[in-house]
C-alpha cells in the first residue's frame, strides 16, 4: 500500500488534527513570508484557503509527490488562480519541489508565477486565474476520468467573487447533466474580493440552494475546522449519482488579525514591518 493510500483510509483522530494543524500554521507563515518578498500578490483569499486544501491534501488526496503525473492520482485545480501562493506552500510541504523554490514567487524565470502555471510547476494540474475556468476544466478531468473508467477524484477550488463569472454555471449545469460524482467543488465563501463585499459587488447568495438548483448535491462547514472539512471531503466521496459542492464559510487574511475580514488585503503585499507582526501573531519569530 503506498504512502498516500494510507492517508485516505487514517481516522480524523486528535492526532491527526495536530499534525493538520502544525502543517496550515507553516502553510501560512510561508504564504506571507513568499507573498512579502514578492512585493505583490494575494493574502486574504491565500490565507482564508489554507484549511481547506491542507486538510485535502495532508488527510484525503491520493497522490505521488514523487510521481506527479501518476494515472491515478486525484486532482486538484485551483480555480481561483491567484490563491497560488497557499497552493505552492502545500507543493512545497508535501515534496514536489524544494521549499527553498517558494521565496522565489512571482521572480523572472521562476517555477512559481503568480498564477499556478502548469507547465512549470510540478503538481500543477492547470494553469489557472482567468476566473471561472478552472472548474470548467475540472468537469472535463471528471467526465474523462468517467469515460476512461477510472478511479481518480477531481477537486476544484473556488472563490464566493468567482461565482459572479457566468461559465461557473455553465460548469455546474454540465457536472450534473453528466452526473459526475467523482467531482467535488469547495467554495472558499469569505465574503470578500478585491473590491468589497460580495454581496454588495454583484450578490451571488444563496449560495448552497443554487447549487442545488443545478443538481449537485450540497454541504456547508466551518472552512477552518479540520473535522468539519475532513468529513465533507468523505461526504463527498460517498455520493452517487451527482457531484458534490462544499460550501465552506471562511475568514478572509484568517491567522492575521490586521487582515482578517478586510477587503483591502485581497491583493495588497505586506511590508517588511507587516510581515513580521503577521509571523509573529502565526507563531513564528
Amino acid at each position: 500500500m503506498s504512502a498516500s493510500s494510507k492517508l485516505l483510509r487514517r481516522p480524523v483522530n486528535d492526532s491527526v488534527i495536530k499534525e493538520l494543524v502544525e502543517r496550515a500554521k507553516a502553510v501560512r507563515c510561508n504564504v506571507v513570508k513568499m507573498i512579502a518578498r514578492a512585493g505583490s500578490g494575494h493574502p486574504g483569499g491565500s490565507l482564508s484557503i489554507v484549511d481547506l486544501l491542507t486538510a485535502l491534501y495532508f488527510a484525503r488526496l491520493n497522490h505521488r509527490p514523487k510521481d506527479p503525473h501518476w494515472t491515478d492520482r486525484d486532482r486538484v485545480i485551483l480555480s481561483k488562480g491567484h490563491a497560488a501562493p497557499t497552493l505552492y506552500a502545500i507543493l512545497g510541504e508535501c515534496g514536489y519541489f524544494p521549499k527553498t523554490e517558494l521565496l522565489k514567487l512571482r521572480k523572472l524565470g521562476s517555477m512559481l508565477q503568480g498564477h499556478p502555471d502548469m507547465m512549470r510547476t510540478p503538481g500543477v494540474e492547470m494553469s489557472t486565474g482567468s476566473l471561472g475556468q478552472g472548474i470548467s476544466v475540472a468537469v472535463g478531468m471528471a467526465l474523462a476520468g468517467k469515460l476512461d473508467k477510472k478511479s481518480y477524484r477531481v477537486y476544484t477550488f473556488l472563490g464566493d467573487g468567482e461565482l459572479q463569472e457566468g461559465q461557473v454555471w455553465e460548469a455546474a449545469m454540465a457536472g450534473a447533466h453528466y452526473a459526475l460524482d467523482n467531482l467535488c467543488a469547495v467554495i472558499d465563501f469569505n465574503g470578500l474580493q478585491i473590491d468589497g463585499r460580495v454581496q454588495e459587488i454583484m450578490n451571488p447568495e444563496p449560495i448552497p440552494r443554487k447549487w442545488e438548483a443545478f443538481g449537485w448535491a450540497v454541504k456547508e462547514v466551518n472552512g477552518h475546522d479540520f473535522k468539519e472539512i475532513v468529513a465533507a471531503y468523505d461526504w463527498a466521496a460517498g455520493i452517487k449519482g451527482k457531484p458534490a459542492a462544499v460550501v465552506a464559510h471562511t475568514i478572509k487574511g484568517k491567522g492575521v488579525s490586521f487582515m482578517e475580514s478586510k477587503a483591502h488585503w485581497h491583493g495588497v503585499a505586506p511590508s517588511a514591518e507587516e510581515a513580521r507582526r503577521a509571523l509573529m501573531e502565526l507563531g513564528e519569530g
